[in-house]
C-alpha cells in the first residue's frame, strides 16, 4: 500500500500562487498514477487533478489553465502547481493513488 504525505499549503492573496507536493512510499509509489482532489467546509470531496502512468492530465474545468499536475518519478513525487487563485479555491488539498489517500494540505485564498 502506497502511504502519501502532502506538503506546501497556506494562505495565499487572490491572483497568487502555490505549489503543493505529494511524497509517496512504500509499494510501488506512484507509479499508478496521482490524482488531486479537494474539499471545502462543508462540501464533498471534488476532483481537481489526475497525471497518469503514461504522463497524461486530467483537470477540472475549474482550474483548468490555472493548475498544473507534475510527476517527479525519481523522487517519487507528485507536484500541484497552482496559479491565478481565488477564494473559491480555499480547501483542504488531498492527493491520492491506488486508492491511498493522504492526510491533506490547507490552501487558504483571502485578502
Amino acid at each position: 500500500q502506497v502511504q502519501l504525505v502532502e506538503s506546501g499549503g497556506g494562505l495565499v492573496q487572490p491572483g497568487g500562487s502555490l505549489t503543493l507536493s505529494c511524497s509517496a512510499s512504500g509499494s510501488n509509489g506512484i507509479a499508478y498514477g496521482m490524482s488531486w482532489y479537494r474539499q471545502a467546509p462543508g462540501k464533498t470531496r471534488d476532483f481537481v487533478a489526475r497525471r497518469n502512468p503514461h504522463d497524461s492530465t486530467t483537470y477540472a474545468d475549474t482550474v483548468t489553465g490555472r493548475f498544473t499536475i507534475f510527476r517527479e518519478n525519481a523522487k517519487n513525487k507528485a507536484t500541484l502547481q497552482m496559479n491565478s487563485l481565488k477564494p473559491e479555491d480555499t480547501a483542504v488539498y488531498y492527493c491520492c493513488s491506488n486508492g491511498s489517500w493522504g492526510q491533506g494540505t490547507q490552501v487558504t485564498v483571502s485578502s
